[in-house]
């Protein structure tokens, strides 16, 4: 089949590689290049780099709403979205049959970031939706689902990977039910309906009067991107992996550092956290014993702001 393929981030690249194997991608369609560092050097998405190896051509419009026409004229037989990231105009959806490959197990998690709140939430089981574009946000027929495990040492990384893999079987399968002439449509029930808008900065922030497992929850699904933040004395520093703590100070104020030596021991709600892994401003990620190694900014009683994202 002839196909028009749509996504950005590395969930939406094995997809690719499948459909590239199986079918004729005529054009890949992602984000546009963003700035990264100082230098705002122009950062390919992982997409775009993979469609450049595979040989296809990438179509990268700022407003999609402005440049679908385009993708119409090439009058694929499927347009394939996975985690593109803008809304598919009215017209778009109208004109060509678009599918979409979704990280979650519709109804739930409708939106930009169904991965990362499937395990803030602490769910135990998530899954892929291939489903019928629609033009209200991720409101279209179920064509077809699978779930898998959430594990315990899941991060967003991690499961975005399989739930990837996952993705490619369901739609490979779908494709070929299409070939067939197999249609199959499954209205979504307006009941279950739950969201996971996409992240926005203030969300990243961690407050720590907060359980010791919603705080867990919520730093496996911001790593490795772009991280759990908290900050003290005016420095934003940057969470990745971390366990619940067997050092508990009932009387701490949540939020204080309780220990501060060869680990380093936040109070949380109902116990404590022990931070594994750590970035701070302008320093690479490493682990929590050579950053304490030699360093004199966190110290035993200090206390992590309350209120970090609105200072900053």
């Amino acid at each position: 089949m002839k196909l028009i393929f749509m996504g950005t981030p590395e969930f939406a690249v094995p997809i690719l590689t499948m459909l590239q194997k199986k079918h004729q991608v005529m054009l890949v369609v992602t984000q546009p290049d963003k700035p990264v560092g100082r230098k705002k050097t122009l950062n390919p998405t992982p997409v775009k780099v993979k469609a450049m190896e595979l040989g296809i051509p990438v179509f990268q419009p700022i407003k999609l709403k402005d440049d679908y026409k385009t993708l119409i004229d090439l009058k694929p037989d499927y347009l394939i979205t996975a985690a593109y990231g803008q809304m598919l105009p009215k017209a778009l959806i109208e004109e060509v049959t678009c599918l979409n490959v979704h990280g979650s197990l519709l109804p739930k998690y409708r939106g930009g970031a169904p991965i990362q709140y499937a395990l803030f939430d602490g769910q135990k089981e998530t899954g892929v939706t291939i489903m019928y574009m629609a033009y209200q946000m991720d409101s279209g027929d179920i064509i077809k689902q699978a779930s898998l495990p959430i594990l315990p040492e899941d991060n967003y990384q991690t499961l975005s990977k399989r739930l990837s893999n996952l993705g490619s079987v369901l739609l490979e399968d779908v494709l070929k039910d299409l070939e067939k002439g197999v249609i199959y449509k499954k209205p979504q029930d307006p009941k279950d309906v739950s969201f996971a808008y996409t992240i926005k900065p203030y969300d990243e922030y961690l407050d720590f009067h907060q359980t010791t497992q919603n705080i867990l929850n919520k730093i496996r699904g911001l790593s490795p991107e772009p991280g759990a933040t908290a900050r003290i004395k005016n420095i934003a520093l940057k969470f990745y992996k971390a366990e619940e703590s067997d050092i508990i100070d009932s009387k701490a104020h949540p939020g204080t550092i309780v220990f501060s030596k060869k680990r380093l021991t936040i109070k949380t709600l109902d116990g404590a956290i022990d931070i594994l892994e750590i970035q701070a401003p302008g320093k690479k990620q490493m682990a929590i014993k050579d950053f304490l190694n030699g360093q004199n900014l966190l110290t035993e009683g200090d206390q992590f702001d309350e209120r970090g994202h609105e200072n900053g």
